[in-house]
Parts: C-alpha cells; structure tokens; sequence
C-alpha cells in the first residue's frame, strides 16, 4: 500500500519538475523579435560593401549568384548558404544591377537539395549564355562559436576576383539550425 505522504511527495517533485522545464524552455519567437535578427541586416552589408568596391556594373550586364556553399565540401550547400545567396541577390536587385535568376534555368548543374552550385568549369559558360559581366559567389567555414563567411565578385573565364567580402555570423541557435538543414 502506497502511504498518502509518498503520493503527495512525488506529485509535488512532479509538478517542479514540470515547472522546471517550462520555465527553461524559450518563449517562442514573435514577428517582432524575429523582426530584430541581424541575418538579413548583416548580408545586406555585405552586399552594399561588394556594390562598393565593384563600382557602378549596373550597365554592364547582369549578375548570377551561386548558391553559397560549405567550404569543407564545395558541393554542398545548406539552409545557410541557400539564404545567404538569396538575400545577397535580392539587395544586388534593390541597387538597380540585373540579376539572372538561375532557380529557372535548367541547363545549370543543379543537386537537389543545395542550390544553385556551380562548378568552376561551367561558369564560364552559364556566364556566356546569360551575356553576365560577374558571378558572386562564397563559401563558409564552421567553428565552435563562429561561421565564416567569404564572399566574391569574379569574372568568369579570367577567374579574376573583382570585389570580395569577409565576415562572421555567430554561432547561435537560429544560425545552427540552419547549419543542420544541409539537405531538406
């Protein structure tokens, strides 16, 4: 027979620990606290600072950006990379420089799962058929409380690096879990 007291002791034990793990649990993200992530302020800087050094190649002819990818395996991307790509394409857009959307194309090596990756060899090529002046592209290395991030302007065919960018993410929650999504 269970006494009344050993009953009411574990259900208090219980209980605590039902608050316990409530009260360490994070509040779940609102619009405004997600509003205030630096992810998008951060890679619209580094966009803003390769506009800078490329100069005005507005005129020149359109862009293609390459999916940012894992500089440990070059034919990998992930969620990170893929988001990096966007947002950098997006503000190159906002600045007035044509930008090919390479999500259409199909003659463009693409891996289910990571992007827009293009192989050296074929830049070259994509670049012709698209008539682009550049290709941004960039990779990201991880470390224990960092990820960074290189980012380039080149011109395809002399492979010559036009404009290039080095920056660091910190190694958070949201930037990890973007990191684990490699292949959804």
């Amino acid at each position: 027979m269970i006494k009344p007291y050993l009953f009411a002791g574990a259900a208090a034990v219980g209980l605590l620990a039902g608050c316990a793990t409530e009260a360490n649990r994070a509040p779940e993200p609102t619009y405004e606290t997600a509003a205030k992530s630096e992810f998008v302020a951060t890679n619209y800087r580094v966009a803003d600072s390769l506009i800078a050094q490329f100069g005005s190649g507005a005129e020149g002819g359109p862009l293609i950006v390459a999916t940012v990818v894992n500089i440990d395996a070059l034919d990998q991307s992930s969620t990170l990379g893929r988001l990096i790509s966007e947002q950098v394409s997006a503000r190159f857009s906002q600045r007035g420089f044509s930008m090919v959307e390479m999500k259409f194309r199909s003659n463009v090596y693409m891996k289910r799962g990571e992007g827009e990756l293009i192989l050296t060899r074929e830049i070259t090529e994509v670049a012709r058929v698209n008539k682009a002046q550049a290709v941004i592209l960039g990779s990201y290395g991880m470390s224990g409380a960092a990820v960074y991030v290189n980012m380039k302007i080149v011109q395809p065919g002399a492979n010559y690096v036009l404009a290039a960018y080095d920056y660091v993410l910190p190694s958070n929650n949201e930037i990890r879990s973007m990191l684990t999504r490699a292949n959804r």
